[in-house]
């Protein structure tokens, strides 16, 4: 497939003033972003989440073949059964994968094999990075930088639900398999995270962190 190129659309170029403006106001939004695990059962209105998803299809990608593929989950008896396996995954993760080093990076967190708001939150989203696409004729279109990119397009998405007025849980069991035989997905596709949507409770906890400092994090040459 050739490409026609247009000239850039949309684009709006801003005095120096504004860009610095709007880069602190980004920065004061995004900072108050933290991950929740007490989430309300409260729901969330489906075109929300397709907002949002959209925004994630934006992101940049690899040829653009963009090789991901999104499973919106509000159905209890699939959450149920996904709640099953992760947590099983889990139990075998904290009694017999973990180093003791990584417990113990663990502990100030107090996370542990048991995930209830993997039921409750009203939306799970399991994010799938596709190795490749199968074409009509039986052959394999291979995609390219996959995990950058699917990466890329999550951070986009968990951006876009921050904006929106949603808390996020980025959850990675390992293996994660099991979203494939539960959700129906094809083996070239590969799950990549288990996003859990939703409002906070309204006495939802979370621990007091704080982020880097600017010159711990990069370096100007």
């Amino acid at each position: 497939m050739k490409y026609s190129f247009i000239d850039l659309p949309d684009y709006k170029a801003l005095n120096d003033d504004e860009m610095r403006e709007r880069a602190r106001q980004f920065y004061q939004e995004i900072k108050r972003r933290r991950t929740v695990r007490d989430f309300s059962d409260r729901p969330v209105s489906r075109e929300v989440i397709e907002q949002c998803l959209l925004a994630a299809g934006t992101a940049p990608n690899g040829a653009n073949l963009q090789p991901w593929h999104f499973v919106a989950v509000t159905d209890p008896e699939i959450k149920r059964e996904i709640r099953l396996a992760a947590e099983e995954e889990e139990r075998e993760f904290y009694e017999n994968r973990a180093t003791d080093e990584w417990l113990e990076a663990l502990a100030p967190l107090g996370t542990d094999q048991h995930k209830p708001f993997l039921e409750r939150a009203p939306y799970l989203i399991a994010i799938f990075g596709e190795s490749y696409k199968p074409l009509d004729d039986g052959a394999k279109r291979k995609n390219y930088y996959v995990q950058e990119s699917v990466g890329i397009a999550c951070g986009f998405l968990i951006t876009a639900l921050h904006q929106a007025g949603l808390a996020t849980l980025t959850h990675t069991p390992s293996p994660m398999k099991f979203l494939n035989r539960i959700l129906g997905r094809p083996a070239h596709e590969r799950p990549f995270l288990l996003l859990v949507v939703g409002y906070p409770e309204a006495d939802a906890k979370v621990p007091d962190i704080s982020k880097k400092d600017l010159d711990e994090i990069s370096t100007f040459l």
